[in-house]
């Protein structure tokens, strides 16, 4: 879940445990309203009645849970929504990217995407592709730096450098055979991350997120990975994520998980191997290389990794198999 200090915002005491992961699922609620609604007005007594508490003091408690006033934080959130779709989607007109996360005219957008970002909103779009390759050029020379390291440091790690040049994270655009298919809707429970992506998701995974799914009965079931924001747009300790697993129509969560529906539709499915830092440049590879050629673009749906019940994991070498899934329709 989105975990903070458990302070109550009315008292400034510390709440118990048990407090405190109530009001973190009712704030993941409203975040999740917030994103689904961003092309209508979002008012305070509206997303206070979303969390279950009072107008008067809904204000006080969003500001004390997410660290931004609800004002500022509807702000950032449409604009950096606007700045992925700007990359992702050319065919969109500014203009409609601008009415999709609620702004009135073309003017006003524009005007609140150069405060956020220092640039008009087409200077963005027509720097994505410089932006996403030196993206790319520093992560693989990241993963370069990391691979000699390794390699001198333990001669041992010699074989899953190689296992990293095998894999082809090189060249993702070729190696990556991209289908697109017709996804069902899934009914999940998730636990959500809030942080820098990377190592201290795959932490969130193996400490907090696999033992509940075993404490419940859920070891086995098909698992969902879900990116909620763009690093390259959103600060690191902002990002959030949710780890998912399929779950019957009639599963109750208990705490701290809640329950959430993936939407089906038309998919880009991609057969991911790799250590969890080189998702990220598998998604800048798709996006960057693969989306642009396909003769589709991508949607507002939620892209994820999924895991199958039988997809493998090296916890020696940290390489695991996953299916990449991006939402997208026509031209």
């Amino acid at each position: 879940m989105l975990w903070r200090d458990p302070i109550n915002p009315m008292t400034n005491t510390l709440l118990p445990n048990t407090h405190a992961i109530e009001y973190a699922q009712r704030m993941n609620k409203v975040l999740d309203h917030i994103d689904q609604h961003l092309d209508t007005p979002l008012d305070l007594p509206t997303l206070a009645e979303v969390a279950h508490f009072s107008a008067f003091h809904f204000h006080r408690v969003f500001l004390a849970w997410v660290g931004e006033t609800l004002s500022d934080y509807l702000w950032r959130r449409r604009l950096e929504i606007a700045a992925v779709h700007l990359a992702a989607n050319a065919q969109a007109s500014i203009l409609e990217i601008a009415l999709t996360v609620g702004f009135g005219s073309s003017e006003a957008f524009a005007r609140a995407f150069k405060r956020r970002f220092g640039c008009t909103p087409s200077a963005w779009r027509t720097g994505t592709p410089q932006r996403w390759a030196e993206e790319l050029a520093r992560t693989r020379l990241h993963h370069a730096h990391r691979n000699l390291d390794q390699y001198h440091g333990n001669p041992d790690q010699a074989g899953a450098a190689s296992l990293f040049e095998d894999t082809g994270l090189n060249n993702l655009e070729f190696k990556m055979d991209m289908k697109v298919k017709k996804l069902s809707a899934v009914r999940v429970a998730y636990m959500r991350y809030s942080g820098p992506y990377g190592s201290g998701v795959h932490r969130f995974w193996m400490e907090t997120f696999i033992p509940w799914c075993r404490a419940n009965g859920l070891e086995g079931a098909g698992c969902y990975g879900i990116g909620l924001d763009d690093p390259g747009v959103t600060a690191p300790a902002k990002c959030r994520y949710d780890a998912c697993v399929e779950v019957p129509a009639d599963f109750v969560a208990k705490s701290p998980a809640g329950i959430a529906d993936l939407p089906g539709g038309q998919y880009a499915v991609g057969d991911f191997v790799g250590t969890v830092p080189e998702i990220h440049l598998a998604w800048t590879e798709l996006l960057r290389n693969w989306l642009p050629s396909s003769g589709m673009q991508a949607d507002a749906r939620p892209c994820f990794e999924y895991y199958p019940p039988n997809a493998k994991y090296d916890p020696s070498t940290g390489v695991l198999e996953c299916q990449i899934s991006l939402p997208v329709r026509s031209l």
